[in-house]
Formats: structure tokens, sequence, C-alpha cells
């Protein structure tokens, strides 16, 4: 009976990890939509490096979307290019702080920042 109790525990467990998945799968849809939707009203007004950077996240979130419904569907990471582009990402965000840190406004900063960090424990869950 024990034994038939812990698989029902890892079903349920696993059944949880899904849901959370799919609830930050909507959730990156939404941001990703969001943002999309803003970069084609206001691409001709918005700063350049402002635009650069919410492309980078958009890509972020397309590999991010993408790897969630391999998970999910599959129940496998396809990490390999994943772990490639988030170190190289992770790199360059990682200059362009350091080479724009005294031009960006105090909240692109910050959201920038706060994006690296998340980008750094994404890597860790995928190594």
């Amino acid at each position: 009976m024990a034994q038939n109790n812990n698989g029902s525990n890892k079903c349920d467990s696993k059944q949880a990890e899904n849901e959370r998945r799919i609830d930050h799968l909507v959730n990156l849809v939404e941001k990703e939509t969001r943002t999309e939707r803003h970069l084609e009203q206001c691409s001709d007004i918005s700063d350049p490096k402002n635009l650069e950077h919410a492309r980078e996240i958009q890509q972020d979130r397309e590999q991010e979307i993408d790897n969630l419904k391999n998970i999910i569907v599959k129940g496998e990471h396809s990490n390999n290019d994943q772990v490639k582009n988030l170190e190289k990402r992770i790199q360059y965000t990682e200059g362009y702080i350091e080479h724009n840190k005294d031009h960006m406004d105090k909240n692109t900063l910050e959201s920038t920042i706060e994006k690296q960090e998340h980008r750094k424990d994404q890597l860790d869950c995928l190594k």
C-alpha cells in the first residue's frame, strides 16, 4: 500500500509541476504578445537601445516557450541549444550593461539586471 501511495505522490508532483509549467507558459505568451504589440506600435518613437533590449527579451521568451512546450508534451528539455544561447545572451548582456549602464534610465537598468539574474537561474536549472 505504501508503494502505491508513493506512486500517487509522484503522479501528483508531476501533475503539479506541469500545472506550474502551463501557468508559466501562459504568462510568457501573454508578456510576449504585449511586448510584440508594443514593439509594433512604438518602434518608430522608442530609443533603439530599448528596442534592442525588448527584442532580446522576446527571443528569450520564445526559447523558453518552446522549451516549456517540449517539457509538457514530450517530458524532455530541449536544452542543447538553449544552454548555448543562454550563455551567449548572458555574456552579451553583461557587456551591454557594462557599456551602457551610465546612459540607461534606472528602470531599464534594473529590468535588465533582473532579466540577467533570471537567465542565470534558468541556466542553472538546465545544467
